[in-house]
């Protein structure tokens, strides 16, 4: 069974079809630069683009980095402000002239985690973990969240805007920001252990899944966060994860 699945990111949209059973994708995702303007038009004209690149005629799940709720935006950190308060849903929805399902980017991410990848593998030999909820972080442009509680997903948390050390947590640890700021792994790691930790004391969570592109790297930052006493691993999706999700929910009944 498949669906279609596009990640929109303050960078890149990319999207994929998807292989429902398996979590994986059934063909090279394909990606176009999120247009500079960020208005709802030309974004939801580049998402046209990436599904017509494929011929694609089935469900769509799309993401967005900010809360969704009902189809309509109600944040939009990094992308432009016309989007709040729009139903991008129904836009989508005409633009693509097929129904879509829309969802927090992170949400999306985390489903496809929780079902296909770290946070089904919990029970890793040798590492215990504690009843508190999963805590999956993607790490890109922003810090997207999302927590399960008992492997049920609290949507919409948006913990990458917690306020740290009086800055905003995503300004501080995210992909870009060691990008922006030049910072070394290890002066990046101690910026992400003193986010995760910050976190780790509000939440008291069994697991933290990090996720976005830089994952792929983990073995440059994970073993700097020693002082994070909440097991840490990786996304096995990678940057994948949010098209997964987004086809995932696309499937679902409305």
């Amino acid at each position: 069974m498949e669906a279609f699945g596009v990640d929109i990111g303050g960078t890149g949209i990319k999207g994929a079809p998807v292989h429902l059973e398996a979590g994986s994708l059934r063909a090279d995702r394909f990606e176009v630069g999120t247009p500079q303007s960020g208005r709802p038009e030309d974004v939801a004209d580049a998402v046209r683009h990436v599904v017509a690149h494929f011929g694609w005629k089935g469900p769509i799940g799309v993401t967005f980095p900010g809360v969704v709720a009902d189809g309509v935006v109600q944040s939009a950190a990094n992308m432009h402000p016309a989007w709040v308060g729009r139903s991008a849903e129904h836009l989508l929805t005409q633009r693509l002239e097929r129904p879509v399902a829309l969802v927090n980017d992170a949400d999306a991410a985390g489903v496809a985690e929780m079902t296909h990848g770290a946070g089904r593998r919990r029970a890793q030999p040798g590492v215990h973990f504690t009843s508190g909820p999963t805590i999956m972080l993607t790490l890109g442009t922003g810090i997207g969240s999302a927590i399960f509680v008992n492997d049920v997903l609290v949507p919409n948390t948006e913990l990458g805007h917690l306020e740290v050390d009086g800055h905003d947590a995503e300004k501080l640890a995210s992909a870009r920001a060691r990008q922006v700021d030049g910072l070394t792994w290890e002066a990046w790691g101690r910026r992400l252990q003193r986010y995760l930790t910050h976190v780790e004391m509000l939440f008291s969570p069994g697991l933290f899944i990090l996720g976005g592109g830089i994952s792929r790297q983990a073995n440059r930052f994970l073993p700097l966060l020693q002082g994070v006493k909440t097991p840490v691993v990786p996304a096995e999706l990678h940057n994948d994860a949010g098209i997964v999700g987004a086809a995932m929910i696309a499937h679902q009944p409305q």
